[in-house]
């Protein structure tokens, strides 16, 4: 649990990406202003399995691309594997949306009703000289696929996401989005 104990802690807190975004608003390059806010949230989780050891975390995104700010956010299961930490995504709670579901927001919800992600492939961290790295494939339908790698340390988050339709990019950067802590 040592090791999910130190990836949250590196995870969660408030980040943007306003050092990266400026230099590339310096170099002419279009790209995101983004931010995120990842907030444990076991304690508005009800009826825990007694055994329970992993962390919940609510994902806050946020994506402004010529003054229009798109919201995206998530429910995150973190536990700890043999082989390094599994984030398993959860369907946002009934009577939320991408858009209202915030930690602030957040009402009791009970474990019981929470509902897995069917599209979502897991992803696996391990940590590698102080780093942690991971990411996963899933095909959200047979033509629509989402690729996530990521890289977590005490400087920053590293965020690489694409989506392609029949093997065409329809969304993503060339670069990860580098999210520092605020």
């Amino acid at each position: 649990m040592t090791e999910l104990n130190e990836f949250v802690n590196v995870l969660t807190g408030s980040f943007n990406n306003s050092e990266q975004y400026d230099t590339m608003k310096n170099k002419n390059k279009q790209f995101p202003y983004a931010e995120h806010v990842n907030t444990v949230c076991n304690d508005k989780i009800s009826n825990l399995p007694e055994d329970f050891n992993g962390v919940f975390i609510v994902e806050e995104s946020y994506y402004t691309v010529d003054e229009s700010t798109h919201a995206s956010h998530h429910l995150f299961l973190f536990t700890q594997e043999d082989d390094g930490v599994k984030l398993t995504s959860y369907e946002i709670p009934d009577g939320y949306d991408k858009n209202t579901f915030t930690y602030k927001n957040m009402k009791d919800v009970n474990y019981n009703d929470l509902k897995l992600s069917e599209k979502f492939t897991p992803a696996l961290y391990t940590l590698k000289n102080g780093i942690w790295e991971g990411g996963s494939v899933s095909m959200f339908s047979p033509v629509l696929k989402f690729t996530l790698y990521e890289r977590f340390s005490k400087d920053c988050l590293e965020v690489s996401e694409s989506m392609e339709v029949n093997g065409k990019k329809t969304f993503g950067y060339d670069e990860p989005v580098i999210y520092k802590r605020v």
